[in-house]
């Protein structure tokens, strides 16, 4: 080391060393400096305080919410599967997933399924609208749909050897699968065997192919014939204008093997219990549109149930059914069903078979039978001709009024003779005044005399009556006239208002139908007519008055009525009056007439027959009058 680095090393020790001297603090700022130091503890120590605090606070909440949490989210795994596995036995694998929409569709159907459950949840009929009111009583359509109500069931209950426990499917999760038309749901169970459903849906058609498949569920199924039964709740649609006549057509409708179809009650609750009973097909039905069940091979009985709701709730109608499913005891057993699900078309229900066209409602007996096998086949022959209903029924009247007419011309000539023989009416009145009962009786024995028939012009309306009570239920159960417009009409199968009324009247009710007010009035024309040469009282005085009165009882009992059958019957007065005035005034001859009775009068009477039968009864009438009067004036 140099002399000059030695004495520069010296120099900086001097200068740290006086650095160091310069800066050191005092005694006073050495304590003040302590103090400071302690207050700073002590304010860390408050700091630490409040922070734990703090902390301690969130810990608590974080508790708390993690105890809300745990109280909404599932158990444990494991609680959970002995929780599934002691509800649903083998099938708890299937209890827990997610719900998931899955859609079949042609021309005519888009249904939607439900993974959960495997079943429908909405089926759209897509030729078909519904029908309703609006608020200011216009007449409103949308879409129609079948079996989309919340509140639908459609689940079936499986039978467990495992503690008898029912499992039902309609709390599962399916297993889906779609392939084209055909949509498969399948529920495994722990043994690798599953039950399936599968649906295919046929083009062009209201048809689904419905198969049920039970594949190695022999040990997990009870050893018994029907160990599975089908659940069905159905809370049907208001899908028509006129609620009240939808009501009445809309039922559950079931057949029995070997025999004829039956239903529940229309009008009131009602409940068919046919367990054991093999039943070939069940079908839920409205006014015109149904869901059925056919199977293949019976169902080995069942329950079905209709249930009255309100009219002032949504749903137009409750129906139940349930149904017992065969299941082979072999490994694998298979259950083929078809589904149909749309309209009341007859053509299409026969296509089907085993007598399900019974469910379209035209009537039971002689007047059904009309319906289905003349006046249908009628209608569908002009229908393809003029293609309009309207000029249908117009074209229908027409072949039934000139069909009958020889008839109409016996009851009209039956009826000219009678008036012909209106003087000597006169006579027997003067002649026995205040004595009717004697008038009736001579009145008889004039008739006899010239070879008059008083009821021979019934038979014409004798013929007609299966006509109309068969018409009475053909229009309102056809298909093809729903929602069919016609003049002011807008639908041939409900009422013709014209006019809402804003108030109902008993037995009338809130609108006014135009058809059957013309009716009401031309059959008083008609009547006006058919009558005014014949002498009603020399029968019966009051006869005359039941005629007029007639049309204003039927002014309510029409009003509600199909618009097709009111205008058939307005038509079908028209021509009646037409007829009339044609045959009386142009074919007939008065004095041909009287000639006629003369001759009648000399022929030889035959013994016995209706009038003489008719004038004994009369007879045996004035006696018993006679007798009560003589006892009278003793009194």
């Amino acid at each position: 080391m140099d002399r000059n680095t030695a004495i520069g090393l010296v120099l900086l020790f001097v200068l740290f060393v006086v650095w160091v001297f310069i800066n050191s603090p005092t005694q006073e700022e050495i304590e003040a400096q302590r103090l400071e130091q302690e207050r700073q503890k002590q304010l860390e120590a408050e700091r630490e305080v409040d922070t734990s605090k703090a902390l301690l606070e969130e810990t608590v909440e974080l508790i708390e919410v993690e105890e809300d949490i745990k109280s909404t989210l599932p158990e444990d795994t494991t609680e959970q599967r002995h929780r599934h596995r002691a509800i649903f036995g083998p099938f708890a694998g299937a209890a827990t997933g997610g719900e998931k929409e899955l859609i079949l569709e042609n021309d005519h159907l888009r249904l939607v399924f439900s993974n959960r459950g495997g079943r429908i949840t909405e089926a759209w009929v897509k030729n078909y609208k519904r029908s309703f009111l609006g608020e200011n009583n216009e007449e409103l359509r949308d879409s129609l749909f079948l079996l989309n109500n919340p509140r639908n069931q459609f689940e079936y209950f499986l039978q467990l050897r495992e503690n008898n426990m029912m499992v039902s499917t309609g709390e599962l999760y399916f297993d889906a699968n779609i392939s084209g038309n055909t949509l498969t749901f399948r529920l495994p169970a722990e043994n690798g065997g599953y039950f399936e459903q599968r649906y295919t849906l046929n083009e062009d058609s209201y048809v689904v192919d419905y198969q049920l498949n039970f594949v190695n569920l022999q040990n997990i199924l009870i050893n018994d014939p029907s160990p599975v039964s089908l659940n069905w709740i159905n809370y049907l649609n208001k899908l028509e204008q006129n609620t009240g006549y939808e009501r009445y057509f809309s039922t559950v409708y079931y057949k029995q093997e070997s025999r004829r179809s039956s239903y529940c009650s229309c009008r009131s609750s009602d409940t068919e219990n046919k367990t054991g009973e093999p039943l070939r097909w069940i079908s839920h039905a409205n006014q015109f549109f149904n869901s059925s069940l056919v199977a293949n091979e019976p169902f080995a009985g069942g329950f079905v149930e209709t249930v009255m709701l309100d009219e002032e709730v949504e749903e137009l109608k409750l129906l139940r059914s349930r149904l017992d499913i065969p299941v082979s005891q072999g490994g694998s057993s298979t259950f083929n069903m078809t589904f149909y699900i749309g309209p009341n078309d007859f053509d299409r229900l026969r296509e089907i078979g085993h007598d399900l066209t019974d469910i379209v409602p035209f009537g039971w007996s002689i007047f059904g039978t009309i319906n289905r096998w003349v006046i249908r086949p009628m209608f569908n022959f002009l229908f393809q001709f003029i293609g309009h209903q309207g000029l249908a029924i117009i074209v229908l009247t027409f072949i039934v009024k000139m069909a009958l007419y020889p008839l109409t011309y016996k009851m009209l000539f039956s009826q000219a003779k009678m008036g012909a023989l209106k003087p000597h009416m006169e006579k027997l009145r003067e002649k026995f005044k205040g004595d009717q009962q004697k008038v009736q009786m001579e009145t008889m024995k004039v008739y006899r005399e010239f070879g008059v028939n008083p009821l021979g012009g019934c038979m014409p309306m004798v013929l007609q009556m299966p006509i109309w009570f068969a018409l009475y239920r053909f229009f309102p159960a056809s298909i093809e006239f729903r929602q069919a417009s016609f003049l002011w009409a807008s639908d041939l199968s409900s009422y013709d208002a014209i006019v809402y009324l804003g108030f109902n009247i008993p037995f009338y009710g809130a609108h006014i139908s135009l058809f059957t007010l013309l009716w009401a009035g031309t059959t008083v024309i008609y009547t006006y007519y058919n009558t005014r040469h014949m002498d009603m009282n020399a029968v019966n005085p009051m006869m005359k008055n039941i005629q007029y009165f007639m049309p204003i009882m039927f002014l309510f009992f029409f009003n509600s009525f199909a618009a097709g059958l009111t205008a058939y019957l307005l038509f079908s007065n028209i021509l009646n009056i037409g007829q009339i005035i044609v045959t009386k005034e142009f074919l007939f001859d008065e004095d041909k007439i009287k000639a006629q009775l003369e001759e009648n009068k000399k022929k030889p009477k035959k013994k016995g027959g209706f009038q003489a039968r008719l004038e004994e009864v009369l007879k045996e009438q004035q006696r018993i009058a006679e007798e009560r009067n003589k006892n009278k004036k003793k009194k």
